[in-house]
């Protein structure tokens, strides 16, 4: 980009090599052993006392928890190996593609999500929040490049000229 005289900085890009980077992939890490002890335990007995409808869905989002999970503390393990200089970004970009950060989708509609158990709703409404939070990162990471504007070309008057153009004023 310098060669076009343009100056930018990608803030995701420095996020995702700083230390907020670690306390997101710390939160990740934790909130996977977390859930994995809750459903091993706590949510394995409470699961067993669930009425029917809850019991199935239960087993369906706990599947889903276990996927998201999964899915994005992949994502941080390829971003960390790419801060540590372990993968390049070409290599962690073929491995991406493998990697789902979206389409996890909860219901809370659903007939039987409210007898579910308060600590397991929770883990599902935070590994959204990280969801978000990781599939947001990835955007601003790995975005294909965006159209740069030319030297001569003024981008504030050219965004005044669509705004006239969007309103109709001369």
């Amino acid at each position: 980009m310098s060669e076009l005289g343009l100056n930018t900085i990608s803030f995701a890009g420095r996020a995702a090599s700083s230390s907020q980077f670690k306390t997101l992939y710390a939160e990740g890490m934790s909130l996977v052993e977390e859930t994995a002890a809750y459903l091993d335990g706590n949510g394995r007995a409470a699961s067993k006392v669930l009425p029917r409808m809850a019991s199935v869905l239960y087993a369906a989002e706990s599947m889903r928890l276990t996927t998201r999970l999964m899915q994005m503390a992949s994502w941080l393990l390829l971003q960390r190996a790419v801060n540590n200089g372990e993968m390049s970004r070409d290599q962690v970009l073929t491995e991406k593609n493998k990697v789902r950060l979206d389409g996890f989708n909860v219901d809370k509609t659903a007939p039987g999500w409210g007898d579910l158990p308060e600590s397991f709703r929770d883990l599902v409404e935070r590994s959204l929040r990280l969801q978000n939070r990781v599939a947001l990162l990835d955007r601003e990471i790995y975005r294909p490049s965006e159209v740069i504007v030319p030297d001569n070309q003024n981008s504030v008057k050219a965004q005044l000229s669509l705004l006239q153009t969007a309103f109709g004023v001369n």
